[in-house]
């Protein structure tokens, strides 16, 4: 328990002992956290409408179960135990037993922090229209669910408290949900959906001391404020849960249209490859080639490891 809790105290510690805005660019399967990690991301986090979209191919309309996000999260955790990840648990799937049941998975799994949300249960993305929530007591009985598991496994699991209700209930009730989601047990403040800077800043002096979250959504209903901007507001965490997921699409859009039109796809050819001359030499590296993509998600490692251990299954090469 001891290594898998090791990324949840540095979070904590991160959020504490320290006024650095904690920045989390968003991942949506393994090749978008070895990115991030290869770039130096000192923490990750899973998007929940990432899990959906590239897991399912379905939209964050409450299409994830439980065992989706979970093995999402292990997957994720698992790539650099020292690295904190950030997982959406939606509304944790359930009345109290349920919560507490899926956060303790969640700890199990090396998850660092999570957001819980006071949506009922068939929920969907924080920013589209026409969210249900449900009352205070029934947001207020996941809060302390998932804080009676984080005890019980005796984890400095960060909980964070989500509330939708600014859409329809307005600035005051979704502070007054969120400060009694923090009596009740919760580390961070989570307000979905906030319009304008004023409101950003508003919502930050009114939690303090209260540490808080900004999500940052491309086409979503918060101004994309840079990291700079998002401390001077007020906030400790900024989350771009959609960066990877969009600039991912816009890519596989660009080289499906590319095989589409011309029956090839240039990307991850060599100059001569691409004039129509020769192959790529054996184990050749070629930028964005497949041999490049195994070495980012540990090749190397893998070989030597099975070397080390006197394995021979690598003995003739790869």
């Amino acid at each position: 328990m001891a290594g898998i809790n090791q990324a949840a105290a540095r979070l904590r510690a991160q959020l504490f002992d320290s006024d650095e805005l904690i920045v989390c660019p968003g991942v949506q399967d393994g090749l978008s956290a070895r990115v991030c990690l290869q770039q130096g991301f000192k923490n990750l986090y899973m998007t929940g409408a990432g899990t959906a979209i590239s897991l399912l191919g379905m939209p964050d309309l409450g299409l994830t179960t439980a065992d989706d996000m979970v093995r999402q999260a292990s997957m994720l955790s698992s790539l650099d135990r020292s690295v904190p990840l950030i997982a959406d648990i939606d509304t944790g799937f359930g009345g109290p037993v349920m919560v507490s049941r899926t956060v303790e998975r969640y700890i199990l799994a090396g998850v660092a922090g999570l957001h819980l949300e006071d949506q009922v249960t068939t929920k969907r993305c924080g920013h589209l229209g026409g969210k249900e929530l449900v009352d205070v007591t029934t947001f207020v009985s996941r809060i302390k669910a998932a804080r009676e598991a984080r005890e019980r496994l005796q984890s400095d699991l960060v909980i964070i408290a989500r509330t939708d209700a600014l859409q329809s209930m307005g600035l005051d009730e979704a502070v007054s949900r969120l400060k009694a989601a923090v009596e009740a047990g919760a580390d961070v403040a989570f307000l979905e959906g906030v319009k304008d800077r004023e409101e950003m800043n508003k919502f930050t002096e009114a939690m303090a001391p209260t540490p808080c979250l900004v999500n940052l959504v491309p086409g979503g209903l918060t101004p994309l404020v840079n990291a700079k901007e998002a401390k001077e507001l007020g906030y400790r965490i900024a989350i771009w849960p959609c960066f990877a997921m969009t600039h991912a699409y816009l890519a596989y859009q660009k080289a499906a249209r590319e095989l589409m039109e011309t029956g090839a796809v240039t990307a991850g050819f060599t100059e001569k490859q691409k004039a129509g001359e020769g192959e790529n030499a054996p184990g050749e590296q070629v930028p964005g080639g497949i041999r490049e993509l195994f070495e980012l998600c540990g090749l190397s490692e893998c070989v030597e490891f099975d070397k080390k251990m006197g394995g021979q299954t690598f003995s003739k090469g790869v």
